[in-house]
């Protein structure tokens, strides 16, 4: 299984660019992975809710049926990172083509979009600017295979 991130819009600090380049890197040593940075909406408003219905048709046009797709959504189920582990292990397992994280823009998601996605994951209690989410949840990702693997990054405190 193919294992992707997308994020809407560009990422704006540099700092934040060489976070998801460094476990974007490291990733790859793990399974088939891709980051994707999809366009910003291309209207020009500073309504969110019609910059999220743009959004989300192309985000939607991108799918296909077999695809297995996560909301990075602060309502959504909350894991360890051990836990997380596990869950991904079930899931590169599946017969998926293509399991799908997605980061959306400021304004969230649409209706539409929550009734595509299979799944909800929240990375904290937290509020995170969805910039700074996209390496967190890289970093989270890498965590994941090395405790897979049995690999020392991951220190659970025993």
């Amino acid at each position: 299984m193919k294992v992707e991130a997308w994020a809407i819009g560009k990422t704006t600090e540099p700092y934040l660019e060489t976070g998801i380049g460094i476990f974007e890197k490291r990733l790859k040593n793990y399974l088939p992975f891709t980051w994707t940075v999809l366009p910003n909406a291309k209207i020009k408003t500073t309504a969110g809710a019609l910059l999220k219905q743009e959004e989300a048709k192309m985000v939607l046009s991108k799918l296909n049926p077999d695809d297995y797709l996560v909301l990075l959504d602060e309502n959504g189920r909350q894991f360890s990172s051990v836990e997380l582990s596990r869950w991904m292990e079930q899931r590169l397992a599946a017969s998926d083509r293509r399991l799908i994280f997605l980061i959306g823009g400021a304004f969230g998601f649409t209706p539409e979009v929550y009734a595509r996605a299979d799944m909800q994951i929240s990375l904290s209690r937290l509020t995170f600017s969805h910039q700074m989410v996209r390496v967190f949840l890289l970093e989270q990702l890498y965590r994941a295979m090395t405790i897979l693997r049995n690999e020392p990054y991951h220190n659970d405190g025993r």
